[in-house]
């Protein structure tokens, strides 16, 4: 623990040891276990020092220059260079610092670009999208006219599982979308930019990119960048940037900029988060150094090292492979019986964190799912490297071969104690 985060939780445990104590259990609940969950991460002493700052003690309704409350003269200073580093960081004109999550620049797009009804085209939760792009439990299922493009069902074929581009120009110029998304939680390839900007301009539509889990391999060059194929892109500022839980949104283009200032201000949200925006501002200085592409290429070569030798353990992956952060496991191949609730479950029981996932094509629900979803952005933070990542592959396959057997799991679980010690936290 730095001084700065001892005392602040002195400060916690004078004022409210209940809280305190939680913290502190939780603080020892992420040294002792390897976080796999593919859209977490673990935030720099920095960052998390300047989300829990000062700077959450003001309103600061509007933008730089154009507040509705006195005394922003430094919160004005805090979320401008939180701007002017994401446009660095990204390559673009402009940038929104003020979303308060992914989901919220996402609602502030669409917001921004379409009206109540309007057709968009995405790919649905269950294949790889996110609630956002349409599910019928969100406001973006309810309120417009979702139409979904498919991956490739064909399973003789080399890029089973990949996006089915062709498809996705038959559905686009069938249903003339007024806006089409791209960008996955649950996907592991590369996402083809330009074939997806030819196809918007074939049907007309404005292309969204939403780069929540790529961000940060985009931002290390690990990835290629949506810009310049994309209208707008929307991103969280935690996975792989590894920063505060915040939203963020970008583009090139200047009608489109006033369109979504509007949208996210006073148009979704009030006041922003600005101990938040400080601490995006930090993490974006932290993403600008040499130091972030290496961690950016490491996280990818370790989401190799780990399908390879979940694949050699005789588990299956969706695509047969990554080319980014995240591995899908589908257990329906080799272990028909388990559902990803069971695998996700015993998983925890050893120390490994990971979340249970629909796959393609799934039968079961998504309480249940038939799929593990897997990703290395944390245990990169933490300093392993592809022979430890191997290492935790093979503890996996062992969890999931195991069929919950309590002993097995507990010899598990003194091998991810031991790797803990191994890495410890960042701090």
């Amino acid at each position: 623990m730095t001084p700065t985060a001892e005392a602040q939780h002195n400060a916690l445990a004078h004022a409210d040891p209940e809280v305190a104590r939680l913290i502190q259990k939780e603080a020892f609940r992420q040294e002792d276990t390897l976080e796999m969950i593919a859209s977490e991460n673990h935030a720099s002493p920095a960052v998390m020092a300047a989300a829990g700052s000062i700077m959450t003690n003001k309103y600061a309704e509007g933008y730089p220059g154009k507040r509705y409350y006195s005394g922003c003269d430094f919160y004005d200073e805090v979320e401008t260079l939180a701007i002017e580093r994401a446009k660095q960081l990204f390559g673009c004109s402009y940038a929104n610092v003020q979303p308060h999550s992914g989901a919220n620049a996402n609602t502030a797009v669409f917001f921004a670009l379409l009206e109540p009804g309007d057709t968009f085209c995405s790919i649905e939760l269950s294949e790889g999208g996110h609630l956002t792009h349409g599910s019928k439990v969100s406001m973006s299922g309810k309120w417009f006219n979702p139409v979904h493009y498919p991956l490739v069902y064909d399973t003789s074929r080399d890029d089973a599982g990949y996006i089915d581009y062709d498809a996705v120009e038959r559905v686009c110029m069938e249903h003339k979308p007024k806006l089409l998304i791209c960008g996955y939680s649950a996907y592991p390839r590369v996402i083809d930019f330009e074939r997806f900007r030819a196809i918007a301009d074939q049907c007309g539509a404005l292309l969204m990119c939403d780069m929540a889990h790529i961000a940060g391999l985009v931002a290390g060059g690990a990835h290629p960048s949506p810009f310049p194929h994309c209208d707008v892109v929307t991103t969280t500022t935690h996975k792989t940037l590894r920063g505060p839980r915040g939203g963020l949104i970008l583009t090139n283009v200047e009608d489109l900029a006033k369109k979504i200032d509007k949208a996210v201000f006073p148009g979704t949200q009030g006041g922003p988060l600005m101990h938040i925006i400080a601490a995006k501002a930090v993490n974006f200085g932290e993403n600008l150094k040499p130091s972030f592409k290496q961690y950016a290429a490491q996280v990818v070569s370790n989401a190799k090292a780990l399908a390879e030798t979940l694949v050699a353990g005789g588990l299956s992956i969706a695509t047969g492979g990554t080319e980014n952060h995240l591995v899908l496991i589908d257990l329906r191949p080799s272990h028909a019986e388990v559902t990803g609730k069971m695998a996700a479950q015993w998983l925890d029981d050893a120390g490994i964190i990971t979340n249970k996932n629909t796959v393609s094509r799934d039968e079961r629900s998504p309480f249940q799912t038939s799929g593990v979803r897997l990703g290395t952005p944390a245990l990169t933070t933490r300093g392993l490297q592809e022979d430890d990542i191997r290492d935790v592959a093979k503890i996996i396959v062992d969890v999931i071969n195991s069929a919950g057997d309590e002993q097995k799991i507990q010899h598990a679980r003194a091998q991810v104690l031991e790797l803990c010690k191994r890495f410890p936290m960042p701090h």
